[in-house]
């Protein structure tokens, strides 16, 4: 068995349209490093798209998982409800922003969450209208690709998509887009598409992820808070990709000071297993009727054993402060990479480890490089490295390490990326 051969037995297997970055079939994975079929091994940056914060197979999460499966695998949460799932939302309660108190669903992944916040918000306020960004990713499901701000791949062929929901600018100072446009357009939007009195909430990512990593400004976000506190609107952040210590802090919400009506979140939840979650303030959670809310997996015990074992590592190992030294670390060997590469490299942006690298000609914003772009991704593979990309132009290198990777592991990763970049530009 070799990756070439169960990459031709995939490719007959799987519909195309389930496809993958690389062709490395793992079949072990400790922390930041992973080990496939044929024994090469390689030093994992992208974890799983930001799912296992904590590393792969931490040792705290599998005796948790360990321990649950000994008892029960699944009950259904909604039918018989067990002990493991209620400590989980307690502790979500307790460790989102603001004082409001909160209560929490448990899903199974991120675009369900999004949609139940989503069933929520017009549950509360009886409206119905959704406003999100250009370059947002909320999921593929039919709402959450609605939702979503960008065509190519998450949309193309997959319309129509549901109505009242509008998209308007993320403010990105990067490409010349300042806060001040964007609110107009809200504004705007609010003038010639859509009553605020309709509107039940704006979803936003305080960090956008597949958008290219850009984040929202502090003064955004807080303008956002005071407008929708003036209609009556919901303002929900999706923290899917931004939660569980990976900025810097438990969630990228904290960093703007505010307290969001609603939070998603899913991916590093619960280190490596299916589980995703919406969070709020109580009164609004409370809104949707008994039965209104739920799914046959949501909550699995497996996943809630696995998240109640990933808070305590995150707490316990410091890895809110942690992400901020890999964040430091990364940054400043990119920044090295940058003053050589200057025509290639034209931006690197961080919010702890949360890191990306924008790729374009000339040193300029306005000329996207999408090609060197997957060179890159596919290059580092071969030498050892896994690298995911992203953008709305496929521009952007984006860096999820786990938060546990050593400081010898990052020392290294960034030399393959050097060796990488020093192939394909020279």
């Amino acid at each position: 068995m070799n990756n070439k051969s169960l990459q031709a037995r995939k490719n007959k297997a799987f519909a195309r349209g389930q496809g993958t970055i690389t062709s490395a079939f793992i079949e072990k994975a400790l922390n930041a490093e992973l080990w496939d079929v044929e024994g090469n091994r390689y030093i994992d940056l992208g974890s799983g798209i930001a799912v296992v914060n904590t590393g792969h197979n931490h040792p705290r999460v599998q005796a948790a998982v360990q321990a649950q499966l000994e008892k029960f695998s699944h009950t259904c949460l909604t039918v018989t409800p067990y002990a493991c799932a209620v400590e989980l939302a307690e502790k979500l309660n307790a460790t989102t922003p603001g004082d409001t108190p909160k209560k929490t669903i448990l899903l199974t992944t991120g675009a369900e969450a999004v949609e139940n916040s989503i069933k929520i918000a017009r549950a509360h306020t009886g409206r119905t209208g959704v406003i999100a960004f250009h370059g947002s990713f909320h999921g593929r499901t039919n709402l959450t690709m609605g939702l979503t701000g960008k065509v190519a791949p998450y949309k193309a062929q997959f319309g129509p998509f549901p109505g009242e929901i509008y998209h308007v600018p993320f403010p990105n100072a990067y490409h010349s887009v300042s806060i001040e446009e964007s609110l107009k357009s809200l504004s705007m939007l609010f003038t010639v598409e859509i009553d605020p009195c309709r509107v039940a909430a704006i979803i936003i990512e305080p960090v956008q992820g597949e958008g290219g990593f850009y984040q929202a400004p502090a003064d955004f976000m807080q303008a956002l808070r005071r407008l929708c506190d003036r209609h009556g609107i919901l303002l929900i952040c999706d923290e899917i990709q931004t939660g569980f210590a990976r900025t810097g802090k438990m969630f990228a919400s904290e960093h703007v000071d505010i307290e969001p009506d609603l939070m998603t979140m899913a991916k590093g939840i619960a280190g490596g297993f299916p589980l995703a979650a919406v969070v709020g303030k109580a009164e609004i959670m409370d809104a949707p009727h008994p039965g209104g809310l739920g799914g046959t997996y949501g909550g699995s015990p497996i996943s809630c054993a696995a998240a109640v074992a990933v808070l305590e590592v995150i707490e316990e190992e410091q890895l809110c402060e942690r992400a901020i030294r890999v964040g430091e670390s990364i940054v400043s060997r990119l920044n090295t990479l940058q003053s050589r590469f200057h025509q290639k490299i034209g931006d690197i942006r961080n919010l702890g480890a949360m890191i990306a690298m924008e790729l374009v000609h000339k040193g300029d914003a306005s000329q996207p490089d999408p090609e060197l772009t997957r060179a890159v991704v596919d290059e580092a593979a071969r030498n050892g490295l896994i690298l995911l990309s992203c953008g709305i132009r496929g521009n952007v290198i984006r860096f999820l390490p786990p938060l546990t990777i050593t400081d010898e592991l990052i020392g290294e990763s960034m030399g393959l990326l050097e060796k990488t970049l020093d192939t394909l530009i020279g």
